[in-house]
């Protein structure tokens, strides 16, 4: 279904994300790259993020306002109901306040959490359209909270039944959806892709001089490093060739030890969080980028790496199923079989195949650009202006 079909004209939409500037991820990214395409595209467009306590009102991020708005939720202890009473009256005042100034004719959600649970209320209360974009936050959640906090999943339950148009950034994130959530209908939006730095880059520094296997992501389980690592050392690839994983998190320490147990040594390279910049340039400079996930909701890393000209290995794991075709470009393996992973990596540093792979990488990525993102959601929200 699409929002209002015989609307013209320009659209004044309110991305409500989970997340935005100062903290940096892959939903934090799609909204800015969405909000910067309404806007060339001629929409009015403002972005109202959660505001984690930092109070930092109403700011000008990329020519885009963005409202920093209180997101209170009751919890299930006499003190926290009580804390939740007392900070409402003021939530409500300030989204009032973010309404009257704006007047969106669409609430877009991106990313369903505390943001989503606010937005659907008050599209309900205001009967303006409202469209739900899941990023894979309903299974990827490192915590998660959709699996085990039963109002947070009966909000997003009742927030589906109510919208007008329910996207994903692939299929696997609408099966989700479909199969726990209440979804009966649904469209892909895919991520597009930007490999512009927005620093200079020449400020990053090569970390190694030897050839090199590189990831990046968040330590966590979900990304599968831990497999990621068991292949390289069962890899058939030579002594000097490296692995270097970008990212931090929680798992941080453990995969340096699992590094030393496996007798990796300096072969494994953890420099921690990386640039954007950096993130390029690792890309540009590898031999080949390996996405281990165990589960991966869409896998922009597999868009970088083709547009830096580099040959993937992936896991079968959602998102790259719709994005590779195995062995044209990229190579597709079990996420929880190290052995086949060791074997695709040695396979991909080739260098008749890698090239290959690489070349038809740079062919597919041409398929995924932002603009195309915000013009499939300009067709939900029934903009017959769309080019």
């Amino acid at each position: 279904m699409v929002l209002a079909a015989k609307k013209r004209g320009p659209e004044r939409i309110a991305l409500v994300s989970s997340s935005y500037d100062p903290y940096f991820g892959g939903v934090e990214e799609h909204v800015r790259q969405v909000a910067d395409q309404f806007h060339r595209l001629g929409h009015d467009v403002e972005v109202w993020t959660v505001d984690r306590g930092e109070h930092l009102g109403v700011r000008t991020v990329d020519e885009v306002t963005v409202r920093y708005l209180p997101t209170p939720l009751p919890t299930s202890t006499p003190a926290g109901l009580m804390r939740f009473l007392r900070a409402l009256p003021s939530a409500i005042r300030a989204w009032r306040t973010a309404l009257r100034a704006f007047g969106p004719t669409v609430l877009h959600v991106q990313c369903f959490g505390p943001n989503g649970i606010y937005a659907s209320l008050l599209a309900r209360t205001l009967r303006t359209p409202l469209v739900i974009s899941s990023h894979g936050e309903t299974f990827a959640d490192e915590h998660d909270v959709f699996g085990t906090d039963s109002i947070a999943a009966a909000a997003l339950t009742r927030a589906i039944r109510r919208a007008s148009a329910v996207t994903g950034v692939s299929r696997v994130v609408l099966d989700d959806l479909r199969s726990r959530f209440g979804l009966s209908d649904g469209f892909v939006v895919p991520n597009g892709v930007d490999v512009s730095p927005g620093e200079d880059p020449t400020t990053w520094q090569p970390l190694t001089s030897q050839p090199y296997v590189f990831a990046a992501g968040r330590m966590v389980r979900v990304k599968g490093f831990d497999v990621l690592l068991r292949a390289f050392a069962m890899a058939d690839v030579p002594d000097e060739v490296c692995l270097v994983v970008g990212g931090d998190g929680p798992e941080m320490a453990s995969l340096r030890d699992l590094a030393d147990e496996l007798g990796l040594g300096a072969r494994v390279i953890l420099p921690g969080r990386l640039s954007k910049a950096a993130v390029l340039g690792a890309m540009t400079d590898a031999a080949l980028v390996v996405v281990p996930s165990r589960r991966e909701a869409f896998g922009i890393v597999v868009l970088e790496a083709w547009a830096c000209g580099t040959p993937v290995v992936a896991s079968r794991s959602g998102g790259p199923d719709d994005l590779i075709q195995d062995g044209d470009c990229g190579l597709l393996v079990d996420p929880e079989d190290p052995a086949a992973m060791a074997q695709a990596i040695g396979r991909a540093l080739q260098p008749t195949l890698g090239q290959t792979l690489a070349a038809h990488g740079l062919r597919c990525v041409q398929h995924y650009t932002w603009r195309k993102t915000a013009l499939g959601y300009l067709r939900l929200y029934g903009d017959r202006s769309a080019p």
